[in-house]
């Protein structure tokens, strides 16, 4: 079949090519001239000029240092003078002196700043301040003695103040006068207070009414530092006012409410007006609303009510954020057109009443109180969660311990199910989570705070576990309501996972073009990004990778899940009190974990699984402890545990099989050393481990680790018996691994003709070879070194004949020691015997041999080696 173009049509595609490759030749050589020009630019040979010396302080900085130091050296006099020098002269003398250093300090910042110099000026027109202040204090001492000193300080407080506002706001390029001024103004209404005698409620009020001045201040005045001060005494003062209210709400509520209502009044309204302050303030507005309506319902209600009030404010206040958002919040009030419409019409009343700042600071103040409130209401969870892990009577005793919190108001459980029906109304994952645990913790604190007998304590915390499996399990009625939203890239991402109405949406830019070929510059023009960044032609595009969210419902049934084990964990614990408790509540709890682990997904299947295999070892020893079975009785029916789940792991997926399988093992070492008092009961209990083990071997994927388990256990079942039965003979105890390995062995060399003997013969031989040496040293009789030294002939001709080293090495070792062993003797007694010379004489007689055939013997030696170094 012939497939090539028409000659017309390949030349067009061949023109095409040769176009793109010539292209690509131009960008190529335009960036090589680029980075050739880079590599060799000449350096520049000028020498840099010398920089100047750096000067210590600028002009500026030190001119400041002079007219601060000098102000303060001129105060200092003015006091010394006004204090010291005061009684040595007359009234005429004194009134004109500080009259007339009074006005010249404050009118010379006039002239000054028609020359431009501000900072004497500032500098001047401080001391002036300071002078008042001082003629302030003058005027008391000398005409008004007699006048009470913290209402001439209040009234003088105010006069310097409305003094200093108006001298500020003439010459508006101090910047002194005016913040000096509004520090001035904190101190006339709290200092009234005290002058008249008024407690610390009219203090709290005075300082509550100055605050508000300061709000004033902070919202009408353009100068940032008179902002700033007025901020800084607006937080003291107003934060000792609504402190001062929330003590009084406490013991007094109908004092401290007025109180906090007002300074929440306040807070609000500059929250309202300064989009910046605006979640702090409606913060602390919501919380000092809640504390005076939460003191007030206190006053009128039980003492175990008070809490309850407390929570129910907070989520009124709370519930302020599913309120509409108007613009007149979000929107600068720069901007003329923040409050209307395009058709002219107003923004509606509730919007403009209520910015996205405001309800959400006062949101976090009900959520804060109703956290707090949920706080309160744990001990009774507590207590019923782990009141029965700490037991105080025996086990099947049939007495009940009392609950440690039982002292405890019962509407605790009530502020657990309000907070879980707020929580729950919320299309929010993190809402919907929040209300599933407080759900459970209200189920695990009714038995407590409602006094629950014991039947109906353990039936709820059954049915407990049971609900939150069953969400863990199918989570998906649970996650019904959530918002959705969409994810990056148009698809619908994950319920609950939304920000909020109004979420900004980051813009979209469209990448820049990239040159496709020579700038307009010429060639020599270097890339956008500078001589380290890459070629936009070739630099890569890197997909963006975004962090995995978890779905709605795996959070969710994690969430039940965990409430459900602590659960059934909690009543097992509790069913101890009585043997039939004890079996229904393992029985119901294997059922729950069993059907996790067949119906559940991912990690919950696992653990599940694991909790079934224990509770069902704690099924094992409930039936030990009811039958009156003896300790080695019960490790035998423990070792049905790991044959069950040997028998499940063959069918159960794979990380399934393996947990339950790791966990039966771990049960059945248990079973072990629970045998291990009786010797005979603990090799048939290895024995039947063995047996298991060897079941599962059967399994491809477990056959390795498997075999390996069941041959070391029946070995040592059959070391335990041998020493039961007294056996004291090495060989009984090592044949048995001599064979086997012997066998396997064999099997490796006849499937891999090239392993080494070492691997495969040696562990076997040296099992049973090296103690029976050992054994025949120490042997007086002749038979076992007899035997032992047939056998290393044996094994020794088996090496040679088959050129296997491992062998041949081990039976030669083993031989020649044992033929040592039973010469010695006799050669000991042919030594003794012989002349004294004679041993010296054949010692010189062999030297002489072995030194005449030297080079003969040492070829025969390499020759040797060499052969057994290439034995397999």
């Amino acid at each position: 079949m012939d497939n090539s173009l028409p000659p017309a049509d390949e030349l067009v595609l061949v023109d095409r090519e040769l176009a793109q490759l010539d292209a690509r030749r131009s960008q190529l050589l335009a960036r090589r001239a680029w980075l050739i020009r880079v590599l060799h630019a000449p350096a520049a040979s000028a020498a840099l000029p010398p920089r100047p010396p750096v000067a210590d302080s600028t002009p500026r900085g030190a001119q400041n240092v002079l007219l601060t130091l000098g102000g303060t050296l001129l105060t200092i006099a003015a006091i010394a003078f006004t204090v010291v020098s005061w009684g040595s002269m007359g009234i005429g003398g004194r009134a004109a002196v500080l009259s007339a250093v009074t006005a010249a300090a404050l009118v010379a910042p006039v002239a000054l700043l028609r020359r431009s110099l501000v900072s004497t000026a500032e500098a001047v027109a401080a001391l002036g301040m300071v002078l008042m202040v001082l003629d302030a204090y003058a005027l008391h001492r000398v005409a008004l003695p007699e006048t009470d000193g913290l209402g001439y300080a209040a009234v003088a407080a105010a006069v310097l103040a409305a003094a200093w506002t108006a001298y500020g706001s003439a010459l508006s390029r101090l910047r002194v006068p005016l913040p000096v001024a509004v520090v001035a103004g904190q101190l006339p209404l709290p200092l009234g207070v005290l002058a008249a005698g008024g407690g610390s409620t009219a203090f709290a009020w005075a300082a509550l009414l100055t605050a508000a001045a300061d709000g004033a201040v902070v919202l009408w005045a353009r100068p940032a530092p008179v902002r700033i001060t007025a901020v800084t005494g607006a937080v003291a003062l107003g934060g000792w006012a609504l402190l001062t209210g929330g003590l009084l709400s406490l013991t007094s509520p109908w004092d401290g409410a007025p109180l906090l209502l007002a300074g929440a009044a306040v807070t609000l309204y500059l929250a309202w007006r300064r989009p910046s302050l605006a979640v702090a303030a409606s913060a602390v507005a919501g919380l000092a609303a809640v504390t005076a309506v939460g003191g007030l319902l206190r006053a009128v209600v039980p003492a175990d009510w008070a809490v309850p009030g407390y929570v129910l404010c907070g989520l009124a206040a709370a519930s302020v954020w599913w309120l509409r958002a108007g613009t007149a919040g979000t929107i600068s009030a720069s901007t003329p057109e923040a409050g209307t419409r395009p058709g002219g019409s107003t923004a509606d009343a509730s919007g403009a009443r209520l910015p996205a700042g405001v309800r959400l600071g006062l949101a976090c103040a009900g959520a804060a109180t109703a956290a707090l409130g949920v706080v309160w209401a744990l001990p009774p969870v507590a207590a019923g969660l782990l009141g029965p892990l700490a037991r105080t009577t025996e086990v099947w005793s049939g007495e009940h311990a009392e609950h440690a919190s039982a002292w405890y108001p019962g509407t605790a459980a009530l502020v657990l199910a309000v907070t879980a029906a707020a929580l729950a109304s919320l299309p929010r994952l993190w809402a919907r989570c929040g209300a599933l645990a407080l759900v459970w913790a209200l189920l695990t604190a009714l038995p407590v705070s409602l006094g629950l007998p014991f039947a109906a304590t353990l039936a709820l915390q059954l049915l407990t576990s049971a609900a939150a499996l069953c969400i863990a399990v199918r989570p998906g009625p649970a996650t019904r309501g959530l918002r959705t939203t969409a994810a990056p890239g148009g698809r619908s991402g994950a319920p609950g996972t939304d920000s909020g109405p109004g979420a900004p949406t980051p813009p979209v830019t469209a990448p820049s073009a990239a040159p496709s070929g020579p700038s307009a510059d010429g060639p020599s023009a270097p890339p956008a990004g500078g001589p380290g960044a890459p070629w936009p032609g070739w630099a890569p595009v890197r997909p963006r990778t975004q962090a995995p969210v978890a779905a709605p419902g795996t959070v969710l049934g994690w969430s039940a899940y965990a409430g459900g084990l602590a659960s059934a964990v909690s009543a097992v614990a509790l069913s101890l009190d009585v043997r039939v408790a004890t079996f229904l509540a393992l029985g119901v709890v294997l059922g729950l974990c069993s059907a996790v682990a067949v119906l559940g997904v991912d990690a919950r299947r696992v653990v599940s699984a694991c909790g079934a295999v224990l509770t069902a070892t704690g099924l094992v020893f409930a039936v030990a402890a009811a039958g009156g079975f003896e300790d080695h009785w019960t490790a035998l029916g423990l070792l049905l545990v790991p044959a069950a789940t040997a028998a499940l792991g063959a069918r159960a997926p794979r990380p399934v099989a393996l947990a339950i399988e790791i966990t039966g093992g771990a049960v059945g070492l248990l079973a072990l050393g629970i045998a291990a008092s009786r010797p005979a009961f603990l090799a048939l209990a290895l024995a039947l481990g063995g047996v298991i083990a060897a079941a599962t071997a059967v399994r491809p994927e477990r056959r390795r680790f498997a075999a390996w388990t069941a041959a070391a256990l029946f070995l040592s079942a059959t070391w335990v018996r041998l020493a039961v039965w007294d056996v004291t003979t090495p060989e009984a105890y090592t044949l048995p691994v001599t064979v086997p390995a012997l066998v396997v062995g064999f099997l490796r060399r006849r499937r891999d003709p090239e392993a080494s003997s070492w691997t495969a013969y040696g562990p076997g031989l040296a099992a049973t070879l090296l103690p029976s040496l050992f054994a025949a040293w120490t042997d007086p009789e002749w038979v076992r070194p007899l035997v032992l030294g047939v056998a290393a002939l044996v094994v020794t001709l088996l090496g040679a004949r088959f050129r296997l080293q491992a062998l041949l090495v081990l039976g030669g070792t083993v031989l020649a020691l044992d033929g040592l062993h039973e010469l010695a003797p006799y050669v000991v007694q042919a030594v003794g015997a012989l002349p004294r010379w004679l041993p010296p004489a054949l010692a010189g007689l062999l030297l002489l041999a072995v030194g005449a055939t030297y080079e003969q013997r040492l070829r025969d030696a390499r020759r040797l080696r060499d052969r057994v170094a290439r034995m397999r």
